[in-house]
C-alpha cells in the first residue's frame, strides 16, 4: 500500500504542478487576454484529472495486491495520503513559481478583482484585495490558502473513490 500510495501521490503531485506551473506561466506571459473563469475551470479540471490517480492507486491496490477486498477506511486512508502528496507538491510548485516567477501576481491578482467589481461592491473588493495580498505576503497564510485551493478536491475524490470502490468480499470469478 505505501508504495501504490507513494507513485501514485507523486504522479499526481507532479502531473498537477506541471499543468499549474505552465498555465500560470502562460497566463503572465499573456497578460492582454482574460483569464477569469476559464482558467478557474481548467484549474480545477486539471486538478481532478490529476487526482483521479487516487481512483487508479486504490482499485489496483485492491484487485492486485489484496485479493480483491479492501474497506472504505483502507480506501479512504490510500486516498487522502495520495492526495495530502499531490497537494504537498502543488503547494511547494506554486511557492517556487510565485517566487521565482510571479512576484508580482497578488498585485495583477488585485488589480483584476478591482477591475471586474461592480460599482455598488468597489470599496469591499478594494478592501479584500488589499487583505489578500498583505495574507500572500505571510508564508503560513500563503501555504494554507494554497492547500485550500487543491485540497478539497483531492479529499472529495479520496471520499467518492472510497465509497465506489470499498469491497468486504473478495469476488469469486
Amino acid at each position: 500500500m505505501k508504495k501504490n500510495v507513494l507513485v501514485f501521490g507523486l504522479i499526481s503531485g507532479l502531473l498537477i504542478s506541471i499543468f499549474m506551473s505552465a498555465s500560470m506561466i502562460y497566463a503572465s506571459k499573456n497578460p492582454g487576454a482574460e483569464h477569469g473563469t476559464n482558467s478557474m475551470l481548467i484549474g480545477y479540471l486539471s486538478m481532478l484529472i490529476a487526482f483521479s490517480l487516487i481512483f487508479v492507486a486504490v482499485k489496483t491496490y485492491r484487485d492486485k495486491q489484496n485479493t480483491g477486498v479492501i474497506s472504505f477506511g483502507q480506501a479512504l486512508k490510500m486516498g487522502l495520503l495520495i492526495a495530502l502528496i499531490g497537494s504537498t507538491m502543488y503547494v511547494l510548485s506554486w511557492a517556487l513559481v510565485y517566487n521565482l516567477y510571479l512576484p508580482d501576481f497578488m498585485d495583477k491578482y488585485a488589480e483584476s478583482m478591482i477591475k471586474h467589481a461592480k460599482p455598488e461592491e468597489l470599496q469591499a473588493i478594494t478592501k479584500k484585495a488589499q487583505e489578500y495580498k498583505e495574507m500572500y505576503k505571510n508564508p503560513l497564510m500563503f501555504t494554507f490558502m494554497t492547500y485550500m485551493e487543491i485540497l478539497p478536491v483531492g479529499l472529495i475524490v479520496a471520499l467518492i473513490t472510497a465509497l465506489i470502490l470499498k469491497r468486504k468480499k473478495a469476488v469469486v470469478a
